[in-house]
């Protein structure tokens, strides 16, 4: 038995018992990945896969069964790796880090400046995706942090911890009548609205604020980040809703905002790493310093099955 062996079994699990794509995936062959299944198989005595012909279809009851104690074999091995890394250069390796792009463009940039200047032989990755694409970066161990507001809680074999809370913010050009008097629901529905595509950055508590109302408002334009929203705000095609520290006073010259908590609630972005990850001195470092209230010791109370309900995020400065 050997982990090429294990990596074969799990790569076909990942890639839709594909072989072709598993081989690609572990830069080999298709025969190769097949051979080493069947040798693996063997060895067990039982089988892992079921086959129609030569084609995979599907795992096995045995193989079902297997497939969590294999993945656990591969990340134990990956975490001895890690720690005998750790001794040798406590200073040195590479941080990735997977996020959307609002935590990318506006949460991130202190906390990587610092973490630069800490721990200058660090290769730093930085990893762009939907809260899904950062979960699943976080469970396929392409990605070492994961920070998103959305969807990391949602998988067991993460650990999603408060890293801080922000509110929404109504941006629209100086002189805009949404601005002027009290901000309310139904002043915002008479307006076309430029916000965030579902399932990004808060956008569930935008619609739950209008269903409760019964308000069916005009998402005219949807996108992914702040930045393609406040430049169609900027044109003038409808008012925008976005995460308060995407607003920058100094950059947004065209723009103004008010502070839409009272609308749509507080929202709370979760930093995550993968659950037995072993995690290296300077990965506590970064989280401490995207999240003060992170400290290791926290941290690695909640990867040995600690609650994280008692930690109490701050709140997002906001620019304005």
């Amino acid at each position: 038995m050997n982990f090429q062996q294990l990596r074969s079994v799990r790569e076909a699990v990942r890639c839709g018992f594909n072989l072709t794509e598993a081989a690609h995936a572990l830069h080999t062959s298709q025969p190769g990945v097949s051979r080493q299944i069947r040798e693996l198989e063997d060895e067990l005595g039982i089988a892992l896969f079921a086959r129609a012909g030569k084609r995979l279809t599907g795992l096995t009851g045995p193989g079902d069964h297997l497939l969590p104690i294999i993945e656990r074999v591969l990340l134990e091995s990956h975490n001895l790796r890690q720690a005998g890394q750790e001794f040798l250069a406590q200073e040195s390796g590479s941080l990735s880090i997977a996020a959307t792009h609002s935590q990318a463009r506006y949460a991130l940039p202190v906390a990587v400046q610092e973490f630069r200047g800490r721990f200058p032989h660090v290769q730093l990755h930085l990893r762009q995706g939907s809260p899904k694409q950062v979960a699943q970066m976080l469970l396929d161990g392409d990605a070492d942090v994961g920070i998103a507001t959305e969807a990391l809680a949602d998988y067991p074999q993460l650990v999603a911890l408060p890293s801080y809370r922000w509110t929404h913010s109504v941006i629209a050009p100086p002189g805009h009548p949404v601005l002027e008097g009290p901000l309310t629901i139904d002043r915002l529905a008479r307006h076309p609205l430029v916000t965030y595509d579902s399932g990004f950055t808060g956008r569930r508590r935008i619609d739950q604020a209008f269903a409760s109302r019964a308000i069916k408002p005009d998402f005219a334009i949807t996108a992914m980040d702040a930045d393609v929203i406040k430049t169609y705000v900027e044109l003038g095609l409808g008012v925008g809703i976005v995460a308060g520290i995407a607003y920058e006073t100094e950059r947004d010259t065209q723009l103004r905002a008010v502070d839409a908590g009272h609308l749509f609630g507080i929202n709370e972005t979760k930093l995550a790493v993968r659950r037995g990850n072993y995690l290296r001195t300077y990965v506590y470092a970064f989280i401490e310093s995207f999240a003060p209230t992170l400290s290791r010791a926290v941290v690695e109370e909640a990867l040995g099955g600690g609650s994280a309900e008692d930690i109490q995020a701050p709140e997002a400065a906001l620019a304005y």
